[in-house]
């Protein structure tokens, strides 16, 4: 088959639009401005400049008109770009489809196939697109999204030729599939029919976006701070403004002043922080090939205590190569990795029965390994034409997958199999002797780290196929080992995980020798080997306790990760699971944090899963720890300066109208200083690096609140200090008798220099106040330029010092407000050293 070459698949993509229903909830940049106007903040300020209007001063309008546009501009800025990243994770997480075109096999974001395009489907895929079938083997199909009806569908190829058009629903056409199908059974080939919209599920799409899902915590969090903190602002700014006004008598400059103690009060900066390190943060988490599918992941993985991980592809290279073959009669066969020239002639069947068990043309890294040794070899019978008539795929109760080919003028069919020894023993019904010497072999073969698969062939002359291949005569034909190195930054990314206070446990259907030998080359602490035959005569109690010692668990079945699971949930863990059948959906969302296999893994895993590995790499999942601690870290400061820096701009915002003082700030000041705070908090902080020990601390508890105590209370510190600086700056120059205009500069200039002192000061948890100035961040770089040029300009140009109302301010008033903010930073520092000793 041939499929669509790429210049018809544009072609057809541009004239019917990507295959997806249409989103709810994609922002246009009108939307987003929309949307900001009707914030409290702007509101504020739009009443302000009502108010000098109203009062003829119309140079301080336009001034506040001005910075109510750049807060626009500012905020739409900022979340066109979130929507851009969570747009570009959109198509990241959108359904891959397997498809053929120009003759080769390629995996495509589901949004791009288009009708006509040949689909390759697998047991577990998501059906991306209606399609009728041309080819299948043993196809079932659970249709409930459509149909209601739990049961699968059997489905079988259409012969009367494919019409490219939309299919009938439902199981009264068993030659089609439906978009949004899963399926559960088999293996097929369709052609698309109709994509998009033009699908049966595009028809009812609408009960699909209907779904809602809970708010993360994180965000019911910062919610509910900002409502708490808006309620107490608006309190205090009316009594601010009754008591100015009732004292004396200015009740439009009480009200100015009311309005910029309410601008100071409002904490607005947090939902936006939230929103911009949340998608920021899934952005750069697949910068590591790793799709963040729910934002509250990159929220857990920093409280991972426990990462089971599977071994073929995630620990290894997932680049299988044959290695060793062994027949009955004792003869043994090492191949290194450039395979041979020349394969002896006995072991040809062996060889032949792994190449006919599988797929014409693999995807899978074993079937890989025996077409690569087969294309090396002249096979006996190969210019014969077969046909496949039917496959027996890989179930629970035999790990074994049995194909049956029927070949051009022979009368008898020829049925190959491979699978787990133990399975082809029984397929073959060998005597206690004979199992025990295959067993013997496989298990030297294991302890060299080799993946251990038995051959074995049956001929079936009768007309109709029995219902199971056990019930057939099979041959023994050899064992094949299969080697698969462990990748080389695996042990260094086993080691990082260690000293970050994570056990790394390794669940694998191979041999215990195999899985004990990779688990010590990749530096997993093996203390013992546990089989799936001892957790299944585990009660959960004694597997709680067994989960506990064993960081190794060989031949598990899939269904007996979800009781691992479990066990270490009950343990108190807190669990990252890896995953890519369907078999391990369960087990994939009943732990913390599901880790789906992007590359190998089926849709449904993907779907059940938190997180997806691109490419699944174990130094990935790693990697998005690393990133998910520094992310939780960065928030933390943001949110930590955000109540610190808010409470010396209320604070001096009050002050006047309580001790009958001049106004020190007016709307227009908080305005600018909002302008400042707002990219300071969602970009400076957003693109720190992370923190020495990001990977050498224990995992965090996840009942931990972000608004700690310690950190309330830490910030409150902060901002206190910040204000009594700066409040007695303010107090001692108006009391030496300092003009308003010049005070006010003053008392500008040095809230200014201290909330910088306050930026340096979150910027690190742990380092000293010199690395935190020298370490590299040029979102602050940029961010301070502006500030400081703008500043200088408010203070040097005359039309600006005019609008601000600002007076000249002289070197050592300029060098006082420097040097208290210094003094700021060394206090604090010194306290932030002290208080993290106790």
């Amino acid at each position: 088959m041939q499929g669509l070459d790429e210049a018809e698949a544009r072609l057809r993509l541009a004239r019917d639009g990507p295959n997806e229903l249409a989103a709810d909830g994609r922002r246009s940049s009108f939307r987003i401005a929309f949307d900001v106007v009707r914030e409290p903040m702007l509101a504020l300020l739009l009443v302000s400049g009502g108010i000098y209007l109203a009062l003829g001063d119309l140079q301080e309008a336009l001034l506040l008109l001005v910075f109510a546009t750049a807060s626009i501009a500012i905020t739409v800025v900022q979340e066109t770009r979130t929507e851009r990243v969570l747009e570009n994770l959109r198509n990241l997480a959108s359904p891959r489809a397997l498809v053929i075109r120009a003759g080769t096999r390629q995996k495509i974001a589901g949004r791009d196939v288009v009708r006509g395009d040949i689909i390759v489907l697998s047991e577990g895929d998501r059906v991306p697109a209606d399609a009728v079938l041309v080819e299948c083997s043993d196809l079932q199909a659970d249709e409930s999204l459509l149909t209601g009806e739990s049961y699968p569908v059997s489905k079988r190829p259409r012969t009367d030729g494919v019409a490219v058009t939309a299919p009938h629903s439902g199981d009264r056409d068993p030659t089609s599939v439906f978009s949004g199908a899963l399926i559960v059974r088999g293996a097929g080939v369709a052609v698309v029919t109709a994509t998009g919209a033009r699908s049966e599920i595009g028809k009812i799409g609408q009960s699909l976006r209907s779904l809602e899902t809970e708010q993360p915590r994180l965000q019911v969090q910062t919610r509910t701070l900002v409502r708490t903190f808006a309620l107490v602002g608006a309190v205090v700014s009316v009594l601010a403004v009754l008591l100015y006004g009732l004292l004396r008598g200015g009740w439009l400059e009480a009200a100015l002043g009311g309005i910029a103690l309410g601008m100071s009060m409002l904490p607005e900066e947090f939902p936006v922080v939230l929103t911009v390190f949340m998608a920021m943060g899934a952005w750069r988490i697949s910068r590591a090939r790793v799709l963040t599918r729910r934002s509250t992941a990159i929220e857990t993985l920093g409280s991972a205590t426990v990462l089971c991980t599977d071994k073929t592809g995630t620990l290894t290279e997932n680049r299988m190569a044959v290695a060793e073959l062994w027949l009955e009669s004792g003869a043994v066969l090492e191949v290194d990795r450039g395979g041979i020239a020349q394969l002896p002639a006995e072991f040809h069947g062996a060889v032949r029965a792994g190449i006919l068990s599988s797929d014409a043309s693999p995807f899978d890294p074993m079937e890989k390994a025996f077409h690569e040794l087969g294309a090396r070899i002249a096979q006996e019978g190969d210019a014969k034409r077969r046909h496949l008539v039917h496959r027996w795929g890989l179930r629970p109760e035999l790990l074994a997958v049995v194909q049956v080919w029927r070949i051009d003028g022979e009368a008898a069919l020829e049925v190959l199999a491979k699978g787990a020894p133990e399975a082809i023993a029984r397929l073959c019904r060998l005597s206690p002797d004979r199992r025990a010497r295959l067993q013997e072999a496989a298990d030297a073969m294991a302890g060299k780290g080799l993946r251990v698969l038995g051959v074995a062939r049956a001929h079936h002359r009768a007309g109709d196929l029995p219902g199971t291949p056990l019930e057939l005569d099979f041959t023994f034909l050899g064992l094949v080992g299969l080697a698969d190195p462990v990748r080389a930054e695996v042990p260094q990314a086993v080691a990082d995980c260690r000293s970050a206070g994570i056990k790394v446990v390794m669940i694998t259907g191979d041999y215990a020798a195999t899985a004990k030998t990779i688990a010590l080359q990749a530096g997993i602490e093996v203390n013992r080997v546990v089989t799936g035959d001892e957790l299944a005569r585990c009660s959960d109690k004694e597997l709680a306790q067994l989960v506990g010692t064993g960081a190794v668990f060989s031949r598990v079945m899939p269904d007996q990760k979800l009781r691992i699971v479990q066990a270490l949930k009950a343990n108190g863990e807190i669990v990252a699971m890896t995953g890519d059948g369907v078999n391990d959906a369960p087990s994939l969302k009943a732990a913390h944090i599901g880790i789906a296999m992007g590359g190998r893994g089926t849709d449904v895993a993907r779907e059940a899963s938190s997180i997806v590995l691109l490419d699944d790499d174990f130094t990935s999942i790693v990697k998005a720890i690393r990133l998910g601690r520094r992310i939780y870290d960065n928030l933390r400061k943001a949110m930590a300066f955000i109540v610190a820096v808010h409470l010396p701009i209320a604070g001096l915002a009050l002050l006047p109208l309580v001790l009958g003082l001049p106004l020190l700030f007016g709307p227009v000041h908080i305005a600018f200083l909002e302008m400042v705070i707002d990219p300071v908090c969602s970009l400076v902080f957003e693109a720190e690096t992370e923190e020495r020990n990001v990977m050498t601390r224990p995992p965090r508890n996840p009942e931990e609140s972000l608004f700690s105590g310690w950190l309330v209370g830490w910030s409150l510190l902060q901002g206190t200090a910040a204000f009594v600086l700066v409040a007695g700056i303010y107090i001692v120059a108006q009391r030496q008798g300092m003009p308003d205009d010049e005070l006010r500069a003053l008392g500008f200039f040095s809230l200014v220099t201290s909330i910088v002192a306050l930026i340096v000061l979150n910027r690190r948890f742990s380092s000293s106040p010199l690395r935190a100035i020298t370490r590299p961040n040029p979102a602050l770089a940029i961010v301070l330029a502006m500030v400081g040029a703008i500043l200088a300009l408010t203070l040097l140009w005359p039309p600006a010092s005019e609008l601000f109302r600002f007076g000249p301010l002289h070197a050592d008033d300029l060098t006082l407000a420097v040097g208290a903010s210094i003094a700021l930073l060394l206090v604090l520092e010194t306290l932030k050293r002290v208080l993290a000793k106790r």
